[in-house]
Parts: C-alpha cells; sequence; structure tokens
C-alpha cells in the first residue's frame, strides 16, 4: 500500500455519497507498500480501505481482482470484499483514478516470522489455490518472462549505478530463465505477491489474505517459490530451512506439491527473486520524490538471486526429498 495520488475530504464525502457506507468521520494515507494509492477511511458505520488504482494496474484487470475476491470469500478464504455502490457497480472514480472501495480486515501483519506463521501460510496459500479453482475469469501474469524482460530494458541502463556488474549479471539470469522456465506444471489463479504485510494474523491464526493485485493465472509452484522468498529468508539474508521446512509442509497438508513441482522449486525461486528484483529496481530509479510510498532496495533479492543460484537440490529449501 502507498500513497500517490493526494485527495481531500470533499473528494471523499461525495465519493461515499455513491455507497451505503456511512458518513466520513476520519481518513489517512497508507505508506506501506508501492504500488497504489491506499487510504484508510473510517465512517459512521464502519472502517474501509479505499484503494485508487495506478501504476501497474490495467483498469480493464479490476473485474478480476475484484470478482476473485468475491469468489474466494464465498468459499471461504477469508479476505476483503468489494463495497458495491447503490447502483451495483464496484469500480468508482476519485481524482483522475479508477476506485474502490473495500472493507476492512482485522489482524495484524508480522514483522518477524515464526516457523508457526510460515506453517499457517502455506495452508492459507493451498487453501486459496483450491478456494480458486472454478473461478471463470482469467488473466495472463504481466510479470512473468516477458514482463521481466521489458522492466529489465527500462531499468539496465542505470543498473550499475545501484552495484558495479549489476547488468551483466542480471542479463546472465534472465537469458537463462527465458531458456529453462517449466510451462507444464499443474496451474491456477495465484496471488503473486504474498509477503508478510498482505497477511494479517490475530491469535496465532491466519485472519485474512489482502491485496490480490496481482493475482494472476500461472505455475500454482511459483507462488510457492514466491512465498519462500517472503518468508523465509532472515534480515541478515540467511534462509531459514525451519521455516522453509514449515511452510512447505504446511502447503502440502492442504494440497500436495507433485514430484515436478518440487523438482522445479530452484528455478522458479530464483525466477521470483528476479521479478521482484526487477520491479524494486525500477521502482528505485523512477519513483517520484514526495510520494507517500516505501521504497524497497533492490539488493535484498540481487542477495536471494545469488542464493538460489548455489541450490543443488530442492531439499535445500526444506522439502524433505533430496
Amino acid at each position: 500500500m502507498a500513497v500517490y495520488t493526494e485527495i481531500g475530504e470533499d473528494d471523499l464525502e461525495a465519493l461515499l455519497e455513491l455507497y451505503d457506507a456511512g458518513k466520513l468521520l476520519s481518513f489517512k494515507g497508507i505508506a506501506e507498500g508501492s504500488e497504489n494509492s491506499n487510504y484508510l477511511l473510517h465512517t459512521s458505520r464502519a472502517p474501509y480501505i479505499l484503494t485508487l488504482y495506478e501504476r501497474r494496474v490495467d483498469p480493464v484487470d479490476l473485474p478480476f481482482f475484484l470478482g476473485l475476491m468475491e469468489h474466494l470469500a464465498e468459499r471461504g478464504v477469508s479476505c476483503p470484499l468489494p463495497v458495491r455502490r447503490r447502483d451495483g457497480a464496484v469500480v468508482s472514480e476519485i481524482a483522475g483514478r479508477p476506485a474502490a472501495l473495500i472493507t476492512f480486515l482485522e489482524g495484524m501483519w508480522i514483522r518477524r516470522p515464526t516457523p508457526q506463521h510460515c506453517r499457517k501460510v502455506g495452508e492459507a496459500l493451498a487453501g486459496l489455490h483450491l478456494a480458486a479453482e472454478g473461478f471463470a475469469l482469467t488473466r495472463a501474469n504481466a510479470l512473468t518472462l516477458n514482463g521481466w524482460r521489458d522492466l529489465w530494458d527500462k531499468a539496465r541502463p542505470r543498473a550499475d549505478e545501484v552495484e558495479p556488474g549489476l547488468e551483466a549479471e542480471v542479463e546472465a539470469d534472465l537469458e537463462m530463465l527465458v531458456r529453462q522456465w517449466p510451462h507444464d506444471l499443474p496451474r491456477g489463479v495465484i496471488h503473486a505477491d504474498l509477503f508478510p504485510d498482505n497477511v494479517f494474523f490475530l491469535g496465532g491464526k491466519v485472519s485474512g489474505i489482502i491485496d490480490f493485485y496481482f493475482a494472476c493465472n500461472d505455475l500454482l509452484a511459483y507462488d510457492v517459490a514466491t512465498c519462500l522468498n517472503a518468508w523465509c529468508f532472515e534480515k541478515d539474508g540467511s534462509y531459514n530451512l525451519t521455516k522453509g521446512s514449515a511452510l512447505l509442509e504446511g502447503y502440502q497438508s492442504v494440497r500436495r506439491l507433485q514430484a515436478e513441482e518440487i523438482a522445479a522449486l530452484p528455478l522458479l525461486a530464483r525466477g521470483s527473486a528476479l521479478r521482484f528484483m526487477l520491479t524494486r529496481l525500477y521502482d528505485w530509479l523512477t519513483i517520484p520524490d514526495g510520494a507517500l510510498v516505501t521504497k524497497r532496495d533492490p539488493m535484498e533479492y540481487v542477495r536471494r538471486l545469488r542464493f538460489h543460484r548455489q541450490i543443488s537440490s530442492p531439499s535445500e529449501y526444506g522439502t524433505g526429498i533430496q
């Protein structure tokens, strides 16, 4: 979450007139994240999140994202729900941006995940994958091989400003991944961005999953690899095998990974690390000054890339399979 577009009280009050959501009491921008502009609204009825879509979100994708939330909630996944306007629409416009009012979920995201948290996340991710089956809409992953190349072409001329030699290093990784990327593994709807700040906990249990604006149809095991990157590395850059084992065990307690999916984890984890490094690198070089946005260091994911290059067996992630 972030704030790129500033809005005022008059605009918000006018927007809320379109909904049966109560009168505005207070609001504030949410600085965490880096994609859309987000505000926490308190009304006379309930708290809500207002999301203004910008940067990488194509408005034509909004029916997929918002419809997916409704589909998952109907199947028992705790996630935000888009609030429908009085006329039944779910997308509005404010400050020249498409926007949606979303229900507020209770809970807190975990700054220092334990193995127990990782197991619960694995269970929740597998549950999401199963619950998403049958969702009628589809969306290609805009941030896979072709999307990586597009981002890299934009950031490449200045990559060595971040670290000398980074241009050659990333180019070699990208060329290898394009050659070897698997295409025949089980597919479905994936979250594609299940970082700790997108999972809420209450009482040691997952109370909600948020931020579906990268969700798409892709390899299910790629979503698992993204969670290994997001949840199982420590602040010093080391991989925590206990956390990795817990996450994988939790996932497989709900949905068993096929042998081919497990074998592909090192490659998928490397690709996931490249994907997040590239978006961070591009943002690092291009986010405008003055935006209320948390910029994230691309070097964190360069170090993950270097770790994944050294992996010789998926057992090194905690699969228990040599």
